[in-house]
């Protein structure tokens, strides 16, 4: 039995140098390396001698960029096994900062992207030194600021907040405001965001979305003000008939509004079930299920 599974563990090392040395042959066609290394991405860590040698094929900008990002994601995919990646870790994220300013921008989002997932101090500098002087930016500043979501420290929440007052396009103003949905400061941003009407619906439901886990209280008072406004818009009501039914008073949310018994809301949402739209309907119907009974 020992014999045979040496005889195994052997067979598996031949493959997998095998592997190896297709995927990184400039010889071989790009989809014959581009498969060998989906194939076998614990081989990458197997030797260092494969480690190099995949490493040098990331690095190599004259390598065809599929298959540099299949040999991203062989490397990512080996570092999931912590323990056994652990000697090639320091290699990796080396590797992974230099091409994260490489010239083709699909290298550099997906180093970007992974080191990021890893709290990589490096990245997060790079990161904001984009957002700070957009010469500079490695990705565009939505996703940068995406990405420092992943780890959100001061110096993010103060570059979300100087994007917001110039924002350079619409993706990066949400994403500034998803990333400042952690901060509590910026719980009266959200507020006043929430009850603006000529506000852009997905920005209101953002800030929705940023009260609830910054101010629930907060929340609950706004919702029940927007249901009342007979001019707001039927899909923000929806939303705020949602956080007043799921998170009330009866659910122990300190400051929230207890609806039960507050017959002005009541009779406002049940005008809501009888003339709102099919969304607002099922929102009042389970608000007044809850609180009419």
């Amino acid at each position: 039995m020992a014999r045979k599974k040496r005889s195994a563990k052997a067979s598996q090392r031949r493959s997998n140098r095998a592997a190896v040395s297709v995927a990184t042959s400039a010889r071989r066609s790009p989809k014959e390396r581009v498969a060998a290394l989906q194939r076998t991405p614990l081989a990458v860590c197997e030797t260092d001698k494969n480690l190099q040698a995949v490493l040098a094929v990331l690095r190599n900008k004259n390598e065809p960029v599929k298959v540099r990002l299949a040999a991203i994601d062989s490397l990512a995919t080996a570092a999931f096994s912590v323990i056994a990646f652990e000697p090639c870790r320091k290699d990796y994220i080396a590797a992974l900062r230099e091409v994260a300013q490489d010239a083709n921008q699909e290298i550099r989002l997906s180093a970007l992207d992974l080191l990021a997932g890893q709290k990589d101090g490096f990245a997060q500098q790079k990161l904001l030194e984009g957002l700070n002087e957009p010469k500079k930016a490695l990705v565009p500043p939505e996703k940068a600021l995406q990405l420092l979501s992943y780890d959100v420290h001061a110096d993010a929440y103060s570059a979300a907040r100087d994007i917001l007052k110039k924002p350079p396009n619409d993706d990066a103003r949400r994403e500034a405001l998803r990333l400042l949905a952690a901060d509590a400061n910026s719980a009266p941003l959200f507020e006043k965001l929430l009850r603006d009407k000529k506000e852009l619906r997905e920005i209101r439901q953002i800030s929705a979305s940023a009260l609830h886990g910054l101010r629930p209280e907060r929340l609950q008072k706004h919702a029940r003000e927007i249901v009342l406004d007979k001019t707001d818009y039927d899909d923000i009501k929806a939303t705020s008939l949602i956080a007043l039914t799921h998170f009330g008073a009866t659910e122990g949310a300190a400051g929230a509004v207890n609806s039960r018994g507050d017959e002005t809301l009541l009779k406002a949402v049940e005008r809501l079930n009888s003339g709102g739209s099919t969304r607002i309907k099922q929102s009042a119907r389970q608000f007044l299920r809850k609180y009419r009974s």
